[in-house]
């Protein structure tokens, strides 16, 4: 696709994407966040509009768009209500693991499906008692002929409930060293042996469900092993993981400037002492400051998804991007209520929300601490003496 098709396909699509918000989202955002219910019609939508297969191949019956279009998308959907962008935020990285990793089996029998939202998709990765550190995952794939017997939780799981088939991570190997050596992929679908557990009661990111997923002797064909090699699993996840970076730090964009657009329409209508408090030096400075660290957050968001674009290495660049922009959102979002006050605490408003919403962002894809591990280990190899 030419640069001027993919700058007309980019504006329609974004262009798309504010109605829906501005019509259907909007109007209902709060009254599903406060029931914390599903919002199935809402997903419908977008799986209508084509969003479930933004960056799918369109041999594969996607739109095959790049991801700066696909940052700006995460970033409309999040300005509205940021919630709704979980669906296809772990879908987009189930996806992509396919898409790259995949079998042309696998990608002929998925692909077409997850892009038109007849299946729905998730990442199983998290568990109790292994999140950022992967390679202590207790969850074991045992082969047994041409299949494998899995058992294990996983903890956090987007879509968990809703979602129908995940990029599951599990031990095949218990011995080989190091640990990460030992991890397989496997495209899983909800079957016997396959069921969601509880729902996980959030802060924030409400409405869309957040589950565990048990697995209790739960048979998988060998066919389902993601490229059909073994041992892979961590390599696989680890590149996708890089994408769903990108889209974290896209919805904090969004979350961000939801916040600061509420704060400046309201600076310029409060009075106090007979002046707008815009008019104060204080308002006025954080005002500034707010814009000028969502701006930045937006052009490094954008810059780690032109890198994605390019083909080229981006972990470092998408982990910038998503440790700076998470930092940033959860800051403007309280520089946001501050300056509506007491009024900025209330439910009434959706300050709040974006507030609660923002750590979700420092803490998903890998944790903040977990980026700098990430930041500092390239630059290491970058300026090594």
């Amino acid at each position: 696709m030419n640069q001027q098709l993919v700058d007309e396909a980019r504006k329609h699509i974004v262009k798309t994407v504010r109605e829906f918000i501005s019509r259907d989202v909007l109007p209902v955002a709060s009254q599903y966040e406060n029931e914390d219910s599903y919002p199935a019609d809402l997903i419908d939508k977008m799986a209508e509009m084509g969003l479930f297969g933004i960056t799918i191949e369109e041999k594969y019956g996607g739109m095959g768009l790049d991801y700066t279009t696909y940052a700006m998308v995460f970033e409309e959907l999040s300005k509205g209500w940021m919630s709704i962008t979980g669906p296809i935020g772990t879908h987009s990285i189930l996806a992509y693991a396919i898409q790259k990793f995949g079998t042309e089996d696998q990608k002929v029998k998925w692909l077409p499906k997850l892009a038109s939202g007849e299946k729905r998709g998730g990442l199983a990765l998290s568990e109790p008692v292994g999140g950022s550190d992967v390679a202590s995952m207790e969850t074991e794939a045992k082969k047994d002929g041409k299949n494998y017997i899995i058992n294990g939780n996983k903890l956090f799981i987007t879509n968990g409930r809703e979602g129908d088939v995940f990029f599951l991570l599990a031990k095949t190997d218990l011995k080989i060293s190091p640990k990460h050596r030992g991890i397989t992929g496997f495209i899983a679908e909800k079957g016997q042996g396959f069921t969601a557990g509880k729902d996980l009661n959030k802060l924030g990111y409400r409405g869309v469900d957040t589950a565990e997923l048990i697995f209790q002797n739960f048979v998988i064909s060998h066919e389902n092993v993601l490229g059909g090699v073994e041992g892979q699993g961590f390599y696989q996840v680890m590149d996708a993981l890089e994408t769903g970076r990108i889209n974290i730090a896209a919805r904090a964009v969004g979350v961000a400037t939801a916040a600061f657009e509420a704060a400046i329409k309201y600076a310029q209508e409060r009075k106090t002492f007979g002046k707008p408090i815009s008019e104060r030096q204080t308002i006025q400075n954080s005002l500034a400051d707010m814009a000028t660290k969502i701006h930045a957050a937006r052009l490094m968001t954008y810059d780690a998804a032109k890198q994605k674009d390019s083909g080229g290495r981006f972990d470092m660049e998408a982990g910038m991007a998503k440790l700076y922009a998470s930092e940033m959102c959860g800051e403007v979002t309280l520089d946001a209520m501050r300056v509506f006050g007491g009024y900025g605490y209330m439910k009434d408003l959706p300050l709040e929300r974006y507030y609660r919403d923002a750590p979700l962002m420092i803490i998903g894809e890998g944790t903040s601490e977990i980026q700098r591990l990430v930041i500092a280990r390239n630059l290491l190899k970058k300026y090594t003496i």
